[in-house]
Formats: C-alpha cells, structure tokens, sequence
C-alpha cells in the first residue's frame, strides 16, 4: 500500500488519476484520491446496450468504432507515460476495473489510469540481469505469459493492453 502511495505522490499527470492525500488510521492506509464515475468495465459493459447489439456481436456504428477508437487511444497515451518516465514503470495490473472514466473538459481528455498497488520501477539502465527479474502478480486474465516465468519488462503491459484492445472493439481472439 505504501508503495502506491510513493507511486501515486510521483505521478501527477493528466494519465493518471489524482493522489491528494493519505494518512494511517487504527492500523489502515487511507489514501484520498480524484473522484471518476466510471471505469472503463463499466462503460464495455454498456456499450452494447446503448449501441443496440448483443454483447457478442461485432461493432456495426461508425459512432461506436469511433468511440473505441479515441477511449483505446488515451489509454495507449496513459501507458505511454508510465514507459517513458524514469525510471520506467510498469503497472503489472492493467485490467478495465483501474482505468477510470472522468469527463474533463478542460484537459480534453476522459481516461486515466489507477491502482498501483502493484507498479514497480523498470531500471533498463541496470547492469544486472535481475532488472528483469520480478515478482509473478496481477489479474491472471490480463498477465503475459512471461510474467509466470517473473521475467519481464514493460512491454508485458502491451500484452494486457492487446487484451483490452480487443474488449474494447468486440473481437474475439479466441477464433
């Protein structure tokens, strides 16, 4: 928990949601954080509806490939940021549940990322071979494979990403 609230107090950017406050109270961590309605599980979890398809259909409106389109771009730019910072963080728990939905009108953007309980910094300047050497943890649904092996780098993150792409835009990689 602490190591969220390091991560969280470091990242104040417009990817990543709002770290105001924590504090400890009878032996628990509270941390006070930017309010967002949604979260992007909730929003795959209407979109067929508004868009009138059953869930298992294909895409079939411009507006909601559209939609798709820009809510997966601004996730890409929110990844994008935690790979570029230094050091690198990998957020090793990219699922729908810890990216927020916030309207904000004025940053013109409405996706941001949270939870990073299980963030951890990426030293690619190390010399060792343990910089790639991790602990095995995140949602198993959304884990590359070579997390198992607790062998990876941030482009595990891409795995997760590819899966939530594919949420996203209704396509089954099972077929």
């Amino acid at each position: 928990m602490l190591k969220e609230v390091k991560h969280l107090a470091k990242l104040d950017s417009k990817f990543v949601v709002k770290y105001y406050h924590s504090w400890l109270e009878s032996n628990h961590l509270f941390i006070q954080m930017e309010f967002c309605s949604q979260s992007l599980k909730s929003v795959l979890k209407d979109k067929p509806i508004v868009f009138e398809r059953q869930p298992e259909d294909l895409i079939n409106s411009v507006f909601e490939y559209y939609i798709s389109c820009e809510i997966f771009k601004e996730i890409l730019e929110c990844v994008q940021y935690l790979h570029e910072s230094k050091p690198v963080i990998i957020h090793r728990d990219l699922k729908p549940d810890n990216i927020l939905i916030n309207i904000n009108f004025g940053s013109n953007r409405c996706v941001k990322l949270c939870d990073f309980g299980l963030a951890t910094d990426h030293n690619t300047d190390g010399h060792t071979s343990s910089r790639y050497e991790h602990s095995v943890v995140g949602t198993s649904r959304y884990m590359a494979p070579e997390v198992y092996s607790g062998r990876y780098n941030h482009k595990s993150d891409v795995y997760s990403l590819s899966l939530i792409g594919a949420q996203l835009f209704a396509i089954d990689l099972q077929s």
